[in-house]
């Protein structure tokens, strides 16, 4: 096998790698997976996303057939795997815990799943060499996996999971023990992978940043329900509902009611405050609902600028921290249950100083008022 040929193969056909159709698992009362529809498609590194208990884990190891379905259909290129044994689905998958085999040799544990396919000593020999290379590891086989650091034991588990030449590849939420730098390094080192060969993968976090450096798509769950599926920069801009814009970064939900006039298409808040919108949600007009604006989009400003592009809202600073690579500030306003976050690169303001938030009228999105609208 030589891990970086074939990479445009027959998954290119366009048809779906994993298909769940009306997926449904239950326990007891709780529906941990509750009627997925998903198409996951060839070559496609997807995540799935979401808060513990969404049901995330639950879908990939219902894929990998370690959890069995209560209802619909699982199709891996095109079969119904509902009655297939895990060993049969031809995945790899890498879990949090690893599972390597601590006092055994590094050729030996990722020799392991060739052993147990019967493959002949110089197909072993040959394959282990290859996955070692993959992961930029070569050299190390006689070394006992309890041996090597934290990094050097997830690329072994990679490349134990990729030596037999999966066409599918599940990560459950592998880098969750990892340091942040190490967790970084990591990230990146997947999606070099995922570039040198000829695999989908599917892979489940709960960290919203690893997310959208690793993904071409990302499904974000919620309570064993799939609420939006889109690329990183679709989510993050134009969220589904509230529930999506506060799960990913630093999310403002303005609660408040549109309005539309001759001053254009406003949002009018608890607390009398009026804002501007695109006009293409006009047609909300009438109805609770939540502009998003994200803390980064936000400038403070001593006065409100002269600016038809930018709209706002005065308040107050109840809050500063220094971060960094910014100042967070959070912004008490009248009416409005929650403060106003703002990541600025500006430290000028001092708690109980009087502000304008400041933004582009083309940085707001509007959702409806519910979480889960």
């Amino acid at each position: 096998m030589n891990m970086d040929q074939n990479i445009v193969s027959k998954s290119h056909s366009g048809d779906a790698v994993v298909k769940l159709a009306g997926v449904v698992k239950t326990y007891g009362q709780m529906n941990a997976i509750d009627n997925v529809d998903l198409e996951i498609r060839p070559r496609e590194l997807f995540t799935l996303l979401g808060p513990s208990g969404s049901g995330k884990s639950t879908i990939l190891r219902a894929i990998a057939g370690l959890v069995s379905i209560d209802g619909g259909q699982i199709l891996i290129e095109g079969d119904d795997v509902g009655d297939v044994p895990t060993y049969k689905r031809n995945i790899g998958m890498v879990f949090q815990s690893l599972a390597l085999f601590p006092h055994m040799s590094v050729f030996d544990n990722i020799a392991f799943p060739l052993r147990m396919r019967r493959a002949g000593r110089k197909e072993i020999t040959r394959r282990v060499a290859e996955a070692l290379d993959m992961v930029q590891l070569p050299n190390i086989g006689t070394r006992k996996a309890h041996e090597l650091s934290g990094g050097q034991q997830q690329r072994v588990a990679i490349a134990r999971a990729l030596v037999y030449n999966p066409s599918l590849l599940l990560l459950d939420e592998p880098f969750g023990a990892l340091d942040k730098r190490l967790r970084e390094e990591m990230q990146l080192e997947i999606v070099r992978l995922h570039r040198e060969i000829d695999v989908t993968i599917i892979n489940v976090t709960h960290d919203q940043v690893e997310a959208m450096i690793l993904s071409d798509r990302i499904g974000v769950m919620s309570d064993g329900k799939l609420v939006q599926v889109a690329q990183g920069e679709d989510l993050y801009r134009r969220p589904v509902n509230r529930f999506v814009a506060d799960f990913l970064g630093r999310s403002n939900c303005i609660d408040g009611t549109i309005r539309k006039d001759a001053a254009g298409t406003q949002v009018i808040t608890p607390g009398g405050a009026v804002f501007t919108v695109d006009a293409g949600f006009a047609h909300m007009e009438g109805k609770a609902t939540s502009a998003i604006v994200r803390a980064e989009d936000i400038t403070l400003c001593a006065a409100r600028p002269d600016d038809a592009a930018l709209t706002g809202i005065a308040g107050k600073v109840d809050l500063r921290l220094f971060e960094g690579e910014a100042v967070y500030y959070e912004v008490k306003v009248a009416g409005l249950d929650s403060a106003v976050r703002v990541a600025s690169k500006s430290g000028e303001f001092a708690p109980g100083a009087e502000v304008w938030l400041s933004w582009a009228v083309d940085r707001v999105w509007v959702v409806g008022g519910e979480t889960h609208a």
